[in-house]
């Protein structure tokens, strides 16, 4: 049995990882290197749409912050159900097929789901949802690291594409779930004494926040009349 899960994309997997090896060298270099280099686009991404967001108001803010925290905790589940579905590598389980263009992964590193997608599906939704303007960018790069995994033949199509959804459904809960709260946490930080923390939230959409003063004015002293000297 070459699958632990109810699909089998043994022979699709055959067929990706067989067309992997008749493209030309340096396509194989590019899938190689993007398997990996996709997620660090991804975490500068991240940082981008933070340090575009401390201009916004508290809730675009909140979701910046809460995207990759959405992505890191779509990661933690996606670990849970490899902990729970143990399904073998396909570099290893499927008979008849070309060999991986990398290192298969070591035994109880289970296939399933695949974590680079589930971090590509999550980061993508998680960007898009706190950055509106990316989704041209961030959708088809995690399409892409998602297949990388199968061209370089370390995962079934089914774990990435379960990877994915996953990601997606996971990081979209936590960051829509956490908003409003994470927007009063924001508020917060912004009205802070620290300076490091308000500088970590920005000063905010400044044309459409009324001017308060830093410090309340002070009350008029006991038994004196404003704009009279008491005698």
């Amino acid at each position: 049995m070459e699958s632990n899960t109810p699909v089998d994309t043994s022979d699709l997997y055959r067929d990706i990882i067989g067309f992997a090896h008749d493209t030309p060298a340096w396509l194989q270099t590019v899938a190689e290197v993007w398997t990996e280099a996709g997620l660090l686009l991804f975490g500068v991404l991240f940082v981008a749409a933070w340090w575009r967001a401390r201009r916004g108001d508290q809730r675009a803010l909140a979701i910046a912050v809460l995207a990759p925290l959405g992505t890191a905790f779509a990661y933690v589940v996606s670990e849970l159900f490899k902990s729970v579905v143990d399904e073998e590598r396909p570099c290893r389980a499927v008979a008849g097929a070309a060999a991986p263009l990398v290192d298969c992964p070591p035994v109880g590193d289970w296939s399933f789901p695949s974590n680079h997608s589930t971090i590509a599906g999550a980061a993508a939704v998680a960007l898009l949802l706190a950055w509106r303007g990316l989704g041209w960018l961030t959708l088809p790069m995690a399409v892409l690291m998602a297949f990388s995994r199968v061209f370089v033949g370390v995962h079934y199509p089914h774990d990435v594409a379960i990877g994915l959804l996953l990601g997606a459904l996971v990081a979209a809960l936590v960051v829509l779930l956490a908003a409003r709260p994470g927007a009063r946490v924001v508020a917060a930080m912004r009205g802070s004494s620290t300076d490091v923390v308000r500088w970590f939230a920005g000063p905010g959409d400044t044309a459409t926040r009324a001017d308060v003063p830093a410090y309340p004015a002070a009350s008029p002293q006991p038994g004196a009349y404003q704009g009279e000297r008491t005698h």
